[in-house]
Formats: structure tokens, C-alpha cells, sequence
């Protein structure tokens, strides 16, 4: 039993690696596409600041989405305007969402993807005007 996992754990810790490596390769294109530093990426809170900053949403929404549970709307909200600034739709939202080693590369590696802009068409959102 000992043998078996300790010649599977390489091979797992190096797709893992792959992975990993593919996602911040991706983030950090997706990031220079929008203007922004790509090696933003490798700071973790930082990088959320930045991606904040892509999307026109202030940076106290780091503070919301650091709220369990209920932080998770607000990341996927940012993760949406962040694929709307980018002319994809909610349905692209999803797919990054539930399969991110799919859906980040084509954003990040296609050609004909490009920075729109802030993802939030309202300007004078009601929501903004209350924070």
C-alpha cells in the first residue's frame, strides 16, 4: 500500500504542478491584456487589488469578499465584470467558475480576445452610489 501511493504522490504533484504553473501563466496574460503588471499575479492580495482595480470596483471589496460565505458573491461578481470587460458573457463566468483550466487559457491565449474596458456598464449602479 506504502509503495503504490509513494509512486503515484510524483506524478500527481507534477500535473499539480502543471496546473498550477498553466493557471498563473493565464492570469498573468489576462492581466497584461487588461494593462496591468502580469507579475501582480504572484502577490496573493495584491493581486486581488489589481484585479479590483481592472474591473473599476473598489478596493474595500477585498474586505466583502474576505466575509465567509458571502464573500463568494462578490468574487464571482468581480470574476464577471472581469469576464465582461472583456466582451464574454455570464455564461463565460460559469465555465471559469467551474472549469478554469478550460476556460482561463482561451481568454488568456486568443487572439481576438481583447480589453474592453470596465466590465460594468452602469456607471451609476445604485449599489455604487450606496457604498
Amino acid at each position: 500500500m506504502a509503495s503504490s501511493f509513494s509512486s503515484i504522490l510524483p506524478v500527481v504533484l507534477g500535473v499539480g504542478g502543471v496546473i498550477l504553473v498553466l493557471m498563473i501563466v493565464s492570469m498573468w496574460k489576462i492581466f497584461e491584456k487588461a494593462g496591468k503588471p502580469g507579475w501582480s499575479v504572484l502577490i496573493p492580495i495584491y493581486s486581488s487589488v489589481v484585479l479590483l482595480d481592472i474591473v473599476k470596483k473598489p478596493w474595500w471589496w477585498l474586505l466583502l469578499m474576505m466575509i465567509p460565505y458571502i464573500g463568494a458573491i462578490w468574487g464571482i461578481w468581480a470574476i464577471n465584470l472581469l469576464m465582461k470587460s472583456f466582451g464574454k458573457s455570464s455564461g463565460y463566468t460559469v465555465g471559469v467558475l467551474f472549469l478554469p483550466i478550460i476556460f482561463l487559457p482561451m481568454l488568456a491565449f486568443s487572439k481576438d480576445t481583447r480589453f474592453l474596458g470596465s466590465g460594468d456598464g452602469n456607471k451609476g449602479d445604485s449599489l455604487d452610489q450606496v457604498f
